[in-house]
């Protein structure tokens, strides 16, 4: 028998070389153990299936893709949003990543699959062999919904399920490198599955190692008088080599007030002087709890493990009750310095008590600024959160942390690209936005790009606030777009500034013939900010400016609705 040939004649190798690597390819192989590349079988198809809202999901789909093809699959990630549901009952093997939003709602591109797959006309899956993997965050009562709805529901139909749901909080690396491994293994690949590691780590300023920023401007866009308080936050990327889009998020690493964690500290039990390990890094309780601890958000997770330690009689009746509107009840307005003094709680030591308590995550905020307007800098629109509740002033972790403690600091940040939230490629189309609030946030970057392009494109912005006297976001920036012909038309809604609150999906519908003639048009519509109400009204209205201006019943309005997303001309950055 021959010898395979490794080294084709038409390679840049002279005869001697190609002998040499043909032998050297021939001896490795053969070395290599059953089930290597060497011996490995067809590969084994898998479609890899996402939803997702901001691009997480999207992205470990697309890393897990990758790890799956170096092992012996052939792996593919197909966007629910283009799935045809009609082939699923000839998938083999299916893996499914998704996160949840709003009130437990599909991400935007998965709203279709859902609704397909909950129907009473969904196929029967018998034969099919699938794994889901949740994202979510623990401080929304209907965590993970859809995951878990995906899940059961692809059992019901009769699908094998081959690897328990999976459901992650905010901070899912950990969770996703065993689930990978995991799913790697579960079809039976001959391929070098234990072999096979992708390097996650990716290359200068990212997630995991976040780029200093110097603060250029920081300064409140709200008018005195007024009960908001907006920053305008402008950051340098100068020596980064970090680049954005419009339409991309900046991550923000926060820290936790000073004040506040020496409070903590000072009401534990136990020697508070011991260094603790972060990696394989040790340093001080008071350094982990200000830059890597959540101290103000409180779940069920973390009340469980309080009452073990603490036997408060209210915490157990909370956690035996397993009423989630109870315990969403009690924790609302609570912090960690509320459980620490109120309910105490005997830890032995400062491993045991972080153990229980949330990493602090990064915060994502929608970019405000064009690359093209503002070279080397990105800006942000930060609604200040503050509140008083049992006895104390509190407020947003990032947000404070941005307006109150960033003298001295530079704050570390990272890109989170959005690849479902852009402009039209094509420039000339119209585009209708709906921000109001913090939500003018991409809008400003849309416009500063559309104008920076020199975009034929009609633009349509929608905003809104309680006052126009106090709360008008970029005022006068918008109306020199309008000068300058960028803006050619501006919608605003004032809720309070009358007797009859007035709000952007009100304005929608007031104009809605003008709406429905550029939707006609091709133009394409962008909705930025609240999830659980604004998002939802303004939906609600566009529903009814195409079924009352478009002629159409409520089932061809919702259908050109669905049509739109599918377009990719009707995308949505809620939160």
């Amino acid at each position: 028998m021959s010898q395979p040939i490794y080294i084709p004649d038409d390679a840049p190798f002279n005869a001697e070389q190609r002998a040499w690597l043909n032998e050297f390819f021939a001896k490795t192989l053969a070395g290599l153990p059953s089930g290597s590349m060497a011996s490995q079988g067809p590969s084994i198809p898998v479609t890899i299936l996402w939803g997702s809202q901001t691009g997480n999901a999207e992205g470990i789909a697309k890393k897990l893709a990758k790890a799956m093809n170096q092992g012996g699959y052939d792996a593919k990630t197909v966007d629910m949003a283009d799935y045809d549901v009609s082939i699923l009952a000839q998938e083999k093997h299916l893996l499914l990543i998704t996160s949840t939003y709003g009130d437990g709602e599909p991400p935007d591109n998965a709203a279709a699959f859902h609704e397909a797959i909950l129907s009473d006309t969904a196929p029967k899956l018998e034969g099919l062999k699938y794994a889901v993997f949740g994202l979510g965050d623990t401080e929304y009562p209907d965590y993970c919904l859809c995951a878990i709805q995906f899940d059961e529901r692809l059992a019901a139909l009769g699908a094998e399920r081959v690897l328990p749901l999976v459901q992650c909080d905010v901070d899912f690396d950990d969770e996703f490198a065993q689930w990978k491994k995991d799913t790697m293994a579960v079809f039976g690949a001959n391929a070098q599955v234990a072999a096979v590691e992708e390097d996650d780590v990716e290359d200068g300023y990212s997630k995991q190692n976040p780029f200093p920023s110097p603060i250029l401007e920081n300064r409140n866009l709200n008018l005195p008088g007024g009960e908001k308080e907006t920053h305008h936050v402008s950051f340098s990327l100068e020596g980064s080599g970090l680049e954005y889009e419009v339409g991309d998020a900046l991550g923000v690493l926060p820290r936790n007030p000073e004040g506040m964690v020496d409070d903590i500290i000072a009401a534990l039990p136990f020697n508070t002087k011991e260094e603790v390990f972060i990696g394989k890094k040790e340093i001080s309780l008071r350094e982990a709890l200000i830059e890597h601890y959540d101290i103000r958000s409180l779940n069920k997770k973390l009340l469980t493990e309080w009452q073990a330690r603490s036997g408060a009689p209210l915490i157990r009746s909370l956690i035996e009750s397993d009423d989630a509107k109870a315990i969403e009840d009690f924790c609302w307005g609570r912090e960690l310095i509320d459980l620490v003094i109120e309910f105490p709680a005997d830890f032995g030591d400062a491993e045991e008590f972080l153990g229980v308590l949330k990493k602090l995550q990064p915060r994502l905020y929608s970019i405000a600024s064009s690359p093209k307007a503002h070279p080397g800098e990105v800006h942000l629109t930060v609604g200040i959160i503050r509140y008083h509740s049992h006895y104390r002033d509190r407020g947003g972790v990032c947000s404070t942390f941005l307006s109150d403690r960033t003298d001295g600091v530079n704050p570390g940040v990272y890109m989170h690209h959005n690849k479902a939230f852009r402009v039209p490629a094509d420039a000339s189309v119209p585009m209708i936005m709906v921000g109001p609030g913090t939500g003018i946030a991409p809008f400003r970057a849309f416009l500063e790009e559309r104008k920076a392009i020199e975009a034929p494109g009609k633009n349509w912005l929608f905003f809104g606030n309680p006052h126009r006297a106090t709360d008008f976001l970029y005022e006068d920036e918008l109306t020199a777009m309008q000068e300058a012909g960028v803006l050619n038309k501006l919608s605003t809604a004032f809720s309070r500034d009358q007797a009859q609150k007035v709000y952007v999906q009100d304005r929608m519908i007031e104009e809605g013939e003008e709406l429905w003639k550029w939707l006609s048009e091709g133009g394409y519509f962008y909705v930025c900010g609240d999830a659980s109400r604004m998002a939802k009204d303004v939906d609600k209205a566009l529903h009814q400016v195409i079924q009352t201006h478009g002629k159409m019943s409520e089932e061809e309005a919702a259908q050109y609705v669905s049509n739109l997303k599918k377009e990719k001309r009707y995308a949505r950055d809620v939160y």
